[in-house]
């Protein structure tokens, strides 16, 4: 949704004083305010055109890139690895795990562009080895096809990041938008894991969907769910997060849309009553469904801050 000039400004000094007391690295006030501008949408094109002009191009200075690497027999069954040119060892992982609605998406936007690469690079710049894994698409692979794709790159990373400076048992899964649908699905069942107890460290879900009956689902998720409402208490993975092993770190932009912030908000109060405990949460002040992933490298260190501090302690 677009915002009239009078609620932009009302919103603008919400975030103002939220950002006032982060302070941490907030975003320029033009930023911000472009960013009210796009709304409550989720907006690609128009959101790219802010951040990408911030990214690094390639060539990178210090940084090895591995690409489309076969990890199973289909098509999309594709991932990049990056590493620090000079030759390191027991590095944690960091599988990054795009968006698309379930029907589109790729581990890089267009072949020159530098989405997804800046989540790769920051994951290098900050001690990990990153990979960045594509997976088959809806209709033509509906529910389980995603978590089915990531227990493979698990697998693959659990077998052969180490002669690649990778530590198999720092395995952080990551996943936007619908690749949060899809790493939330692979943790919350244990029946597709092909290694021990789902081979993770730990699991952040960035802008989420948990539970398919908390409101009506669009064309892009029936497309992959599926059209009948009784599969989607099986097919939700918020029952599963609640008692899975796996550390947690979920987010939310400010900025999303409603449906986002409320599941995010469903995920928050629930784990918080369940056996393990609260999960962590962090509400990225400013930030679009879009933009808390394309400004990663670039500008604001508010997401990725947690996200170190989640490796760093383990919850």
């Amino acid at each position: 949704m677009a915002f009239s000039r009078l609620a932009l400004a009302a919103l603008a000094a919400v975030l103002a004083s939220t950002a006032a007391a982060a302070q941490q690295a907030p975003m320029s006030e033009d930023l911000v305010w472009k960013l009210l501008e796009i709304g409550r949408v989720v907006d690609p094109p128009k959101t790219a055109a802010l951040f990408a002009p911030m990214q690094q191009k390639e060539p990178y200075q210090g940084v090895k890139t591995e690409r489309e690497v076969k990890y199973g027999p289909a098509d999309r069954h594709l991932l990049d690895v990056f590493t620090p040119e000079t030759a390191a060892s027991a590095r944690p992982v960091l599988i990054f795990v795009h968006g698309g609605a379930f029907v589109g998406g790729n581990k890089r936007t267009t072949p020159t562009s530098p989405f997804y690469d800046n989540v790769m690079l920051w994951a290098v710049q900050n001690g990990f080895v990153g990979v960045n894994a594509t997976y088959r698409l809806a209709p033509q692979s509906p529910y389980p096809a995603g978590a089915e794709d990531l227990a493979a790159v698990v697998a693959w990373v659990a077998g052969k990041i180490g002669e690649r400076g990778g530590d198999p048992a720092r395995i952080y899964l990551m996943g936007h938008s619908a690749g949060a649908i899809h790493v939330a699905n692979y943790v919350s069942h244990p029946e597709f894991y092909k290694v021990k107890d789902g081979g993770l460290a730990g699991a952040v879900m960035v802008s989420g969907i948990y539970d398919l009956n908390a409101s009506p689902l669009g064309d892009p998720e029936i497309a992959y769910f599926g059209s009948d409402p009784s599969r989607y208490a099986e097919r939700s993975s918020l029952q599963g997060l609640l008692t899975t092993k796996a550390p947690l770190m979920i987010a939310a932009a400010e900025l999303d849309p409603p449906r986002f912030v409320e599941q995010f908000n469903l995920l928050k109060q629930a784990a918080c009553k369940g056996p393990n405990g609260c999960a962590r949460a962090t509400m990225v002040p400013q930030h679009s469904h879009m933009s808390e992933v394309y400004a990663i490298n670039a500008v604001d260190t508010r997401l990725v801050d947690e996200i170190l501090d989640f490796v760093k302690t383990g919850k």
